[in-house]
């Protein structure tokens, strides 16, 4: 091949921050947080100093610089201190200072369903056992505004979802009302209550209050108190296993860096 017709080699320019460059850089700053999670003074020098509208020009789309603040506080925290610096663009959930208040159950309805849940999930911490509870209180509440949303929505968003979901999950959103199940549901666990052991569910001994519960499992019954049980155990499993405690149950792996590809193991 002569030399006018050979490719000439990429040149990368100085003051390009390439893609290359970003995961460098990004490895390099995790590698010395080490597993302590605590950075060396010298870590914010391997941070890009490019102002964010010289480095947005330069990347690809998609694609930006990191921030040596957001980067040095996440990794120096040792994923213990979630609390954002001043002028980060991320929003963090903060733990609750005060006493959770429910936005769809009653307060005597929320310590039912909390015990209730605490006899589904069994040994569970306590945090996520609550966390499950308020996502359950959480779900419900917003079921009427997601209930009229899917039935406000536009045809051929409609069609679309439909493709994807299926005909039946879009319409179980259109026309499905979990609120009312759920009263219904906690009444009839009161006089079900008060029927079998003459007294209501939250006064019954702890073996009593297990019996009782299971004994609801066991049933064949399709009524409220049956699809209450059955939605509420669905909601509080997805509730512990999306919380803190639930995730560490699942040695869950997201967000982490990772030397090499995991399950890609090299042939003896």
């Amino acid at each position: 091949m002569s030399d006018d017709m050979q490719r000439p080699e990429p040149v990368e320019q100085n003051d390009e921050f390439t893609r290359r460059q970003w995961l460098l850089r990004l490895g390099e700053l995790v590698a010395l947080a080490g597993v302590s999670g605590l950075l060396p003074q010298s870590a914010p020098s391997i941070t890009p100093q490019q102002a964010p509208s010289a480095t947005a020009s330069t990347l690809p789309p998609g694609l930006y610089g990191p921030s040596q603040d957001h980067l040095v506080h996440a990794l120096s925290s040792g994923g213990n201190n979630w609390t954002p610096p001043p002028g980060s663009e991320t929003e963090f959930a903060q733990p609750r200072s005060n006493i959770y208040q429910p936005g769809f159950f009653s307060q005597e309805e929320f310590a039912v369903v909390e015990r209730w849940i605490e006899i589904l999930l069994g040994e569970v911490d306590s945090t996520a056992s609550a966390q499950a509870v308020q996502w359950l209180d959480l779900w419900l509440f917003s079921a009427a505004g997601v209930r009229l949303a899917a039935q406000r929505l536009d045809p051929m968003h409609r069609l679309l979802a439909v493709a994807y979901y299926g005909e039946e999950s879009v319409r179980q959103l259109e026309t499905a009302d979990p609120q009312s199940v759920v009263h219904s549901g906690l009444r009839e666990l009161r006089e079900l209550s008060m029927r079998t052991y003459g007294r209501e569910f939250l006064q019954l001994s702890h073996a009593q209050q297990v019996e009782f519960v299971n004994s609801i499992a066991k049933t064949t019954s399709d009524g409220d108190l049956r699809t209450f049980f059955d939605l509420a155990r669905a909601e509080s499993i997805r509730g512990y296993y999306t919380s803190a405690e639930g995730l560490k149950e699942l040695d869950y792996r997201g967000n982490a860096y990772y030397g090499e590809c995991p399950g890609c193991e090299k042939p003896s």
